[in-house]
């Protein structure tokens, strides 16, 4: 565990009467993902929404947690300004399974928030899939996200943790649950994700989210039948082919069409104006998917190979369009979904099979799904 950053709070666990054993150790990883964008946002075509995301290697939100007398929240360096949204998370957790045992959780490290890398929905799998396997509740991704408020819009986030890779949803079900996954690709190996990121500027969220979405003009039905084209016939055909070309330019064209409808409530096709004139550098002289993720204020261009992609960086910079202030990285699309690893020993390692230690809480909740490795 990182160094205490927060006060204790041992309230609960006096309240369930649980006595846990100490010494399993819980350690999940959530992978962060760009959302590449929605099919129909305002439902012209008759379902609302529709996401495509790509999990993406190299940031992860990562929680340790185990069993205690009482409440300990943690943060490792970084991450301390996530720890009120992590014991909201745990507070109804325990409100809605019943299991009031005490808690030592470290927040070790965090997606960078508000930055159109999904860290919302990924503190919260990663939280709950703890919390879960700590006590031995079996609770899903799916339940989680229900239970802490999250995929209201999109699924790709929640379908990220569990398995990685290119995601496509079909938008939210008549009931509210979080979307059906209707197509799931790996992307080639060699493929490279340039990321920009301008730690300046916060992406929309929360309300201003909801308020923007509210106040656009709906997305024209010949814009969404568009986007659903492109995605179907071009972007994903591309990805499963192997073929870059196609799926690269199925990207941009994705990109450009809400650009162009979501420019009125963020001032511009990108959040962040420096931000955009290296991603533009990179589309004008690359063959290169190029976009913004979400609200941004992240950046991306997909890349056929590492040498692609360090020649489109060496010739950004020589062309004075970075920023100082920016962080570019190249990272790789994440073919495969968060880790959840559980020890009796304080050393972790995987095991699908492995149940979770202690059992105190077990049988509190309708839910009897074994702790899982993605």
């Amino acid at each position: 565990m990182h160094a205490e950053l927060a006060a204790t709070d041992a309230a609960h666990a006096a309240d369930s009467g649980a006595q846990p054993r100490t010494g399993a150790l819980v350690r999940v990883e959530a992978p962060a993902r760009l959302h590449l964008g929605f099919l129909d946002p305002s439902a012209t075509l008759g379902r609302r929404f529709g996401s495509l995301g790509l999990v993406v290697e190299g940031l992860e939100t990562v929680v340790e947690a185990a069993p205690a007398d009482g409440d300990r929240f943690d943060a490792g360096p970084g991450a301390a300004e996530e720890l009120g949204r992590v014991r909201a998370h745990v507070q109804a957790l325990r409100r809605a399974t019943g299991c009031h045992a005490g808690l030592h959780l470290t927040l070790a490290r965090a997606i960078p928030t508000h930055a159109g890398l999904g860290s919302g929905t990924q503190l919260a799998l990663a939280v709950g899939h703890a919390f879960s396997a700590a006590f031995g509740l079996g609770l899903d991704s799916a339940r989680i996200s229900t239970l802490l408020g999250r995929g209201a819009r999109s699924g790709v986030g929640i379908a990220g943790f569990d398995a990685g890779g290119l995601l496509l949803d079909g938008g939210p079900r008549a009931d509210g649950s979080p979307a059906a996954l209707i197509a799931r690709l790996a992307l080639p190996p060699a493929w490279r994700v340039i990321l920009v990121l301008d730690p300046r500027v916060r992406g929309l969220s929360g309300d201003q989210e909801k308020s923007a979405l509210q106040t656009l003009p709906p997305l024209r039905r010949e814009v969404a039948a568009d986007l659903c084209h492109e995605v179907l016939m071009r972007l994903l055909p591309g990805a499963a082919g192997a073929e870059f070309a196609p799926f690269a330019a199925g990207v941009t064209r994705v990109q450009r069409l809400l650009a162009q409808h979501f420019a009125p409530a963020q001032g511009g096709a990108y959040a962040s104006a420096a931000v955009g004139r290296v991603v533009e550098w990179i589309a004008a002289h690359a063959c290169a998917g190029t976009g913004q993720s979400s609200w941004g204020p992240t950046g991306f261009a997909i890349v056929s190979s590492l040498d692609e992609a360090r020649r489109a960086l060496a010739s950004a910079q020589a062309a004075g369009v970075v920023d100082p202030a920016l962080e570019l990285r190249i990272t790789s699309a994440r073919n495969r979904g968060g880790t959840i690893g559980v020890s009796g020993s304080g050393r972790m390692r995987s095991d699908p099979g492995m149940p979770a230690e202690p059992r105190e809480c077990k049988g509190q909740v309708a839910y009897d799904l074994a702790p899982k490795t993605i």
